[in-house]
C-alpha cells in the first residue's frame, strides 16, 4: 500500500499548501453525523490496535483512516468531520454537498471512499466483470469532473459490487455544483492493491 499511501500525502500536502478558510472531512457510515475537529476514530475492530485523530472515538472507519491519513500527512486544522449515511439518497447526499460547499468562501474538502472491492479473485468478494468497469467511470466522473455522472451512479449496482464510496462521491458533486471557477482534475493513483479499488483524484478550483 505505500504507493496508495504516497499519493495520499501528496494530495493532502496539495490542499494544504493551497490555502482555505475551512477544511472537511466526508465518509460514509451507518448514519449521517458531523463531528468538529476534537472527534478521532480507532481501528480495534479490525484488529489494528491504533487511534488517530482527537480524543472522542466517535468516527466511523472512513474518517477513522482519514484521520490516520491526516495525522500522517501533519495536517491538523480539520474543522468537521462529515458522516453521510451509506444508504442516503444520491438527492441527500448532494444537498449535504451543497451545504458543506456553502459553510465558508473557500472549502477544502477531503472525501473518502473504496472503489469495487470484487476486482479480482483475491478481493474481499467474488470477483465481478461489472467491477472493473465502473470504477474506470468512477475515475473519470472525478478527474473530469462531472458532478451529473457521479449522482446517476447507480445504489444497487455499487451495492452488489461492495463499493463503499458511492455515497461520498455523490456528497462531493454537491459540492462541485456549488464552486465557483473552473474545476480541474488529476488522477494521482489509481490501483486495486488487496483486490480493492483504490484512486486518488485531486480537483483544484481556478
Amino acid at each position: 500500500m505505500d504507493e496508495t499511501r504516497g499519493a495520499c500525502m501528496g494530495a493532502l500536502q496539495a490542499i494544504s499548501s493551497a490555502g482555505h478558510d475551512s477544511f472537511v472531512c466526508v465518509g460514509a457510515g451507518p448514519a449521517t453525523a458531523r463531528w468538529g475537529p476534537e472527534a478521532g476514530g480507532t481501528l480495534d475492530a479490525f484488529g489494528v490496535r491504533s487511534s488517530y485523530g482527537g480524543a472522542a472515538w466517535v468516527l466511523p472507519p472512513a474518517l477513522t483512516i482519514a484521520a490516520y491519513l491526516l495525522d500522517e500527512a501533519g495536517v491538523v486544522d480539520v474543522d468537521v468531520f462529515q458522516a453521510i449515511a451509506a444508504d442516503a439518497t444520491a438527492k441527500a447526499c448532494s444537498d449535504l454537498g451543497e451545504e458543506l460547499a456553502q459553510c465558508s468562501e473557500r472549502v477544502a474538502m477531503l472525501v473518502m471512499g473504496d472503489g469495487s472491492a470484487k476486482l479480482t479473485l483475491s478481493s474481499p468478494g467474488y470477483q465481478d466483470p461489472r467491477a472493473g468497469p465502473f470504477d474506470a467511470d468512477v475515475v473519470r466522473a472525478l478527474s473530469k469532473p462531472d458532478p451529473e455522472a457521479l449522482l446517476r451512479i447507480d445504489p444497487v449496482l455499487a451495492a452488489d459490487l461492495w463499493v463503499a464510496g458511492r455515497a461520498s462521491w455523490q456528497v462531493l458533486a454537491g459540492a462541485l455544483a456549488q464552486a465557483a471557477g473552473r474545476v480541474t482534475g488529476s488522477v494521482a493513483y489509481y490501483g486495486a492493491p488487496l483486490g480493492v479499488g483504490y484512486f486518488v483524484v485531486q480537483l483544484t478550483t481556478d
